[in-house]
């Protein structure tokens, strides 16, 4: 869910690329959505923002599919874009990987991209990713200015060690405050993680787990009725994690990092339109080709939305300084 700021968002940066509108072109760009297509709140719906602002700015023929999760499925959307002739193929999600590093073999003259994954190996493949640690280490450092407990968690999925290592603690200590940053990684229940962690004294929580942040927001919001006096807070990522609040809950949100995946599938049609394609080196030895979009350009966004955090924009606009020299 696409929830603006109250108060601020914190933009380091200028677009990668603004182009004006084109001619009547033959281009014809394809996107395959993942499971659920959009309305998901998640990454669907931050493509098809993109995808709606490409329209307004170029002309060009859109044709999308929707999975229904299998690999037969996968590799039928993918292949009925390319007998329409859609060049480039956009695909949302990890879950096309396996598919896509075949299908780009067979059919060497179409352009691919594929959305938030970094492990298809070929040049007709755009992988574009986002530098999660340098948003992870603007969490951990809002969440250690703000912490009365002097303590603050990480709530994350076992493979997701590099985001607190190099991110979220490493933006803890940055702050120069005595605030000690507690990891959590989950392959269970969510819920009962978010417990444990404010049970040790974290009184802010930072969720880079996918998916629905229900059960962690619940707990924070069960525990601030519990708690009178105090309040514990989230930082979620979008569009990852999709919540709803109310506006008796809102105020627990207190900030977001933002990964501008409308910005990124904009950016691919703009190449696609000048006859360009992203080819950056993401792994010199997988033979990986791309963008990894960090604060530089603005492919990374910190949304502040608590006044206590808002106060000190100032310290996390010179700590986003920082943050962007993160190798992403």
């Amino acid at each position: 869910m696409k929830i603006r700021a109250a108060f601020i968002a914190l933009l380091v940066g200028a677009s990668l690329l603004s182009a004006p509108a084109q001619a009547a072109t033959n281009l014809g760009v394809g996107v395959a959505y993942d499971i659920g297509g959009r309305g998901d709140k998640s990454f669907n719906d931050a493509a098809a923002a993109g995808l709606e602002k490409a329209q307004r700015q170029f002309d060009f023929k859109l044709d999308a599919v929707v999975t229904d999760g299998s690999s037969a499925d996968r590799e039928k959307r993918i292949r009925s874009l390319i007998s329409k002739n859609c060049n480039p193929i956009i695909v949302i999600g990890s879950g096309y990987a396996p598919t896509l590093q075949a299908l780009a073999v067979e059919f060497p003259n179409t352009q691919f991209a594929i959305i938030n994954d970094a492990s298809v190996a070929a040049l007709n493949v755009t992988s574009v990713v986002f530098a999660n640690v340098q948003g992870a280490y603007l969490a951990g450092y809002s969440a250690a200015l703000i912490s009365k407990t002097g303590k603050v968690a990480m709530i994350a999925n076992p493979n997701q060690a590099d985001l607190f290592k190099d991110g979220f603690s490493a933006g803890v200590f940055a702050s120069k405050k005595k605030v000690v940053p507690i990891v959590k990684y989950v392959s269970g229940s969510y819920s009962v993680a978010t417990t444990q962690v404010l049970d040790a004294g974290a009184d802010v929580v930072f969720a880079t787990t996918f998916g629905s942040d229900a059960e962690i927001f619940k707990s924070i919001v069960a525990r601030n009725a519990k708690k009178k006096g105090s309040v514990l807070g989230l930082i979620n990522i979008e569009p990852d994690q999709y919540i709803t609040v109310t506006s008796a809950t809102k105020k627990f949100l207190i900030a977001s990092v933002v990964k501008r995946v409308d910005k990124a599938i904009y950016d691919v049609i703009a190449l696609s339109v000048a006859k360009k394609q992203y080819l950056d080196i993401l792994d010199a030895d997988a033979g990986i080709y791309g963008r990894s979009y960090g604060i530089t350009g603005g492919g990374i966004e910190f949304t502040v939305r608590s006044k206590e955090l808002a106060n000190v924009s100032d310290l996390i606009n010179v700590a986003a300084a920082t943050a962007e020299k993160i190798p992403a």
